[in-house]
């Protein structure tokens, strides 16, 4: 069963090219996430897995890129269940090159089981990394 799950969109205070060049890298993802909630953080600039409090290890694989605009990552072979993410980000009009909107887009193939337990966690999981990235670029 194919479950979509779309992150708040932020707006951040950098160009689409620094957010971009920032989330390129992997090892920089650990600053988006609930620090008091995760542990067993392993990275490399192309992937990086993490274990959620409570849940299972999370590994996240770069498939590819569009430069300063989307991110696509996949899911690990040790991932609970296969799912993509994708990291999009969007100059704001007016092309300044000082702001942008970002925001995640998950797919997955949760079952119904599953489903119930995991949707509200991974909703504020992305939300919260939505609001990190934008609290990063804060001046």
């Amino acid at each position: 069963m194919s479950t979509s799950i779309t992150s708040k969109k932020e707006i951040v205070n950098a160009s689409s090219k620094e957010v971009f060049e920032f989330l390129c890298d992997f090892n920089n993802i650990k600053e988006l996430l609930p620090q008091d909630k995760i542990s067993d953080w392993n990275s490399t600039v192309d992937a990086c897995s993490f274990k959620i409090q409570g849940a299972a290890i999370i590994p996240l694989n770069k498939k590819s890129v569009e430069p300063n605009s989307k991110i696509n990552i996949v899911s690990g072979e040790k991932a609970p269940f296969p799912f993509t993410l994708v990291v999009h980000i969007n100059e704001l009009d007016g092309g300044d090159g000082n702001s942008c909107e970002g925001h995640l887009q998950f797919e997955g193939e949760i079952n119904a089981f599953l489903k119930m337990m995991v949707v509200k966690p991974l909703t504020n999981l992305f939300d919260y990394m939505a609001h990190k990235l934008q609290k990063k670029f804060e001046g």
